[in-house]
């Protein structure tokens, strides 16, 4: 590295150009006085007691005025490092903080050319997942994702997960458990297709994922609005006609749900089992938002097609009827329409008593 490649270098960390020339003679002198410093860096000596106390602040110099005439020394090339180091990782979560605040609120568009990227993108997103989760890949992709995806599952997020292309092979039981909240399979190769919290989604034929194939790329995106048309497709065009062969075991209760699709999984799995609940609902009537008032009542039915029995009319219908003073409420999530109220939030908890 030359002292061109240097001093670029050093005016990220916001020195000056005169500031650089000042810090480059007193390194390559060990020490000396300003009188000297000024002459190499060509800048006037008052410059250089000024300019040495500001390199002092930030770590680059010590200077000693007690010696007649003031003596300046570089510091140690590793303690200037570490403390540039540190103030670099100190700044981190701030950043990360910023860019996650306003980045993911834009609409985002990225094609990707690697297969490796379309992995680690795939890993990424299913690591910051907090509500839901769709996923569809090859399943001999699976062992690349496992473990993040059994890091979701654990966190509480509602994974439908469908491998395809397993052709012949039967798909062993224990090969897919925990993997997801619920697995299903296909023997044709369908496309690769993520979707996460209803904003982000990833789509790309499979092969690129199988056969590393040049000629395929892969699109990502953040974009609220386009995100659920990806959602939608899953649940109606190739969820349904995958064969189930994993449903995981139902979550203890009480227990609040963000996600009103996990709700509804949720509440499916426990009438599955003849236990009796209660939900309380935090959102308001359809299209009147602003009119928030809490509901509780007892489930009275349910209307999904994320697990069998499927009890809706509609592949993308989710919803559940609440019985409350004699009267059916029906609930649906965010963007309802055909629904009594629209929820945010939902809170499950057991009835006691034994279904009659």
């Amino acid at each position: 590295m030359d002292d061109g490649d240097l001093a670029a270098m050093l005016s990220r960390f916001g020195l000056s150009e005169k500031e650089i020339d000042t810090y480059l003679a007193i390194l390559e002198r060990g020490e000396a006085k300003a009188s000297e410093i000024a002459d190499a860096a060509d800048v006037s000596k008052r410059y250089v007691y000024s300019i040495s106390e500001e390199l002092e602040t930030r770590g680059f110099v010590d200077v000693d005025d007690h010696a007649v005439p003031t003596v300046i020394r570089p510091v140690a090339p590793e303690r200037v490092v570490d403390r540039l180091s540190r103030n670099v990782e100190a700044m981190e979560p701030e950043i990360r903080s910023r860019y996650t605040a306003t980045a993911e609120t834009g609409q985002q568009f990225e094609v990707i050319k690697s297969r490796q990227t379309v992995l680690k993108r795939i890993e990424s997103r299913l690591s910051n997942a907090e509500t839901e989760v769709t996923l569809s890949v090859p399943a001999s992709v699976l062992p690349h994702v496992r473990e993040t995806l059994e890091e979701t599952v654990d966190r509480g997020v509602l994974v439908l997960l469908l491998l395809g292309a397993t052709g012949e092979d039967d798909v062993d039981l224990a090969s897919v458990a925990g993997t997801a909240s619920t697995v299903r399979t296909w023997e044709a190769l369908v496309p690769t297709m993520l979707t996460v919290d209803g904003r982000h989604g990833l789509l790309t034929p499979s092969q690129m994922l199988t056969n590393a194939s040049r000629d395929t790329r892969a699109i990502a995106i953040t974009q609220e609005q386009l995100v659920p048309v990806f959602v939608g497709s899953f649940l109606a065009n190739y969820w349904p006609v995958a064969e189930e062969r994993y449903v995981a075991t139902p979550d203890d209760l009480p227990r609040t749900y963000e996600g009103f699709r996990n709700a509804v999984f949720q509440i499916a799995l426990h009438r599955a089992t003849d236990t009796r609940l209660e939900a309380s609902v935090e959102g308001g009537p359809v299209g009147e938002l602003d009119l928030r008032s809490p509901i509780t009542g007892e489930v009275s039915g349910v209307r999904q097609s994320l697990v069998r029995p499927v009890t809706s009319t509609l592949p993308v219908e989710n919803a559940f009827e609440l019985a409350i003073d004699g009267d059916r409420v029906s609930v649906g999530g965010p963007g309802a329409f055909l629904e009594d109220v629209e929820a945010s939030s939902v809170t499950l908890r057991r009835l006691e008593e034994p279904a009659g």
